[in-house]
């Protein structure tokens, strides 16, 4: 399975609640992080939702 590289690149602050509990959900707390994930449809969703505050690439 393919997998994928998140880093947190933008401030969670004056973001909806939602949008706060995905990015803890994908284990992203403080800028710069950056997590790996393997690229399933649960997991690309979950980007596509907060895809302004981190950016993606392949591993």
């Amino acid at each position: 399975m393919a997998k994928i590289k998140v880093t947190k690149v933008r401030s969670a602050i004056n973001r909806t609640k939602r949008q706060k509990q995905t990015l803890e959900a994908l284990g992203l707390k403080k800028i710069g992080q950056v997590v790996e994930h393997d690229a399933t449809p649960n997991i690309l969703g979950m980007v596509k939702k907060v895809e302004h505050l981190v950016s993606v690439e392949e591993a």
